[in-house]
């Protein structure tokens, strides 16, 4: 069954995620007819249904937990050992995304945006076809198409892995287990390996962690990187370091995974009861119809933009996971912000220097800018100032004195080039040294700016001290 819509929409969004909405939303405010394309039954693509929103409900939960088994009787708080309801805590993330979930509904609403329930295939400049359940087809005339699709899961290349989401998992399997594994293993040391699987160890799980390059966090500082592996280490998770997956199977119980040095040597087998697959994502690209529209991609699977997020095709945008870049939420939000303007005649900007990244851990990471190693290798001179958290008023007081804050910046005009964070609140205190940078600050400019005492935050002024002259508490 086939209808046409007579009625032609300025923009048609595919992808309800947080590229998408937000850049639906934004696009509506600025006075255009806005349809969003949403094959999920509710807003938020990935990110607040399955992604962040519900994987830093459990993150903060278990942190509680965690909490009252080791930090409550050095602070005076007398109670017995916490006992877990794991059905409680799914609950209460359930309830954190049912709750996100309704409040994008009401804006959508708000803003008068169509709602188009079903998949999104462009069908040329200006067409897409909305197929709901049912194959019921319906085709939209655009003056514009922006794709907002997301990714998906990448698995591991070379090795066939069958997920249950019961005993070999992916993100989305390891944000509903039933119980608490005795045992789990994950295979890729990034961000969201590290943070689900802090998750269950906090709760009871043993967990090993397999990682194909020699550290973790992937791009991270390299300081930051190891300090946080030890850190993690004293929290009772190992690591499997320079490891070549080559095998991941069912078992009669659990499962197991078989690895090989990257450099060489024996082939090692792991048994657990779960198996947590976390090697990244890849750019969901597919049944949207590019190939017959003529839309570009690059050689791994991305749609090819310009430095306006147009594709190869006039009237048709990509933005966040499917374009290059980091698959971040808040830069698809960025991403969707600017097209949205340019859509309206504006001078949409985002500017890829200053994009945050944080690891929702216990201490979180935090980080914005170049690490050393890219400035070293783009051979750029630079210096650097760190101070740690265990020299920090406040940080003694809540006994989170593990991490630092560094600081780094050119060497001959003091423009602060990337600050990196370990510790607790790191997620948040990033924030000032994006600011600083968007507005091309230099550490004395930070160095100077007064900071609230006692603040966790007066660790970055430190570091700052440190990066023009020298830190006043160490």
């Amino acid at each position: 069954m086939s209808d046409t819509n007579p009625t032609p929409y300025d923009l048609v969004v595919i992808g309800a995620g947080p590229g998408g909405y937000v850049c639906a939303i934004k696009a509506a405010q600025l006075g255009l007819k806005v349809g969003l394309v949403e094959k999920r039954a509710t807003p938020g693509g990935t990110c607040i249904n399955i992604g962040c929103i519900p994987s830093k409900a459990l993150l903060h939960a278990s942190e509680k937990f965690a909490e009252i088994d080791h930090q409550f009787a050095d602070l005076g708080i007398e109670v017995g050992a916490p006992k877990l309801n794991l059905e409680k805590m799914l609950g209460h993330k359930t309830a954190t995304v049912d709750a996100n979930v309704k409040g994008l509904e009401f804006l959508i609403k708000k803003n008068k945006i169509d709602w188009l329930h079903g998949t999104g295939k462009v069908a040329g400049t200006g067409t897409v076809v909305v197929t709901a359940e049912g194959d019921e087809e319906k085709t939209v005339q655009t003056k514009n198409i922006v794709i907002a699709s997301g990714s998906d899961v990448a698995g591991i290349p070379g090795v066939d892995v069958k997920f249950d989401e019961k005993v070999i998992v992916s993100s989305t399997g390891a944000l509903e287990l039933s119980k608490v594994p005795e045992r789990m293993i994950v295979v890729g040391g990034g961000v969201i390996g590290l943070e689900l699987g802090s998750v269950w160890a906090r709760l009871g799980a043993k967990v090993t962690v397999v990682e194909y390059l020699d550290t973790i966090l992937g791009g991270m500082d390299g300081e930051v990187s190891k300090q946080f592996q030890r850190m993690l280490g004293k929290q009772g998770i190992e690591f499997k370091l320079g490891a070549k997956v080559t095998g991941v199977e069912k078992a009669k119980k659990g499962a197991t995974v078989t690895f090989e040095p990257v450099k060489g040597g024996d082939a090692e087998t792991l048994e657990a009861d779960v198996v947590l697959v976390a090697t990244g994502r890849k750019p969901h690209v597919e049944s949207l119809g590019l190939d017959a529209a003529g839309v570009a991609l690059d050689e791994r699977g991305r749609i090819k933009t310009d430095d306006h997020w147009c594709t190869s095709v006039e009237g048709i945008y990509a933005i966040g996971d499917v374009i290059a870049g980091p698959m971040l939420a808040h830069k698809a939000e960025d991403e969707g912000v600017a097209v949205a303007e340019i859509l309206a005649g504006q001078a949409g900007h985002v500017n890829y220097e200053v994009i945050p990244s944080v690891v929702y851990t216990s201490p979180e990471v935090a980080s914005v800018g170049k690490t050393e190693e890219e400035l070293k290798k783009a051979g750029i001179a630079y210096k650097a100032g760190k101070f740690p958290f265990s020299a920090n008023g406040r940080a003694r007081a809540m006994l989170a004195t593990d991490g630092f804050v560094k600081v780094l910046a050119d060497a001959t005009t003091d423009r602060v080039l990337g600050v990196h964070i370990v510790g607790f609140g790191a997620g948040e205190m990033i924030h000032e040294a994006a600011v600083l940078m968007e507005f091309g600050g230099s550490s004395e400019d930070l160095a100077r700016t007064c900071h609230a005492h006692p603040t966790m935050s007066e660790a970055v002024k430190e570091a700052a001290l440190g990066t023009f002259f020298k830190p006043l508490h160490m």
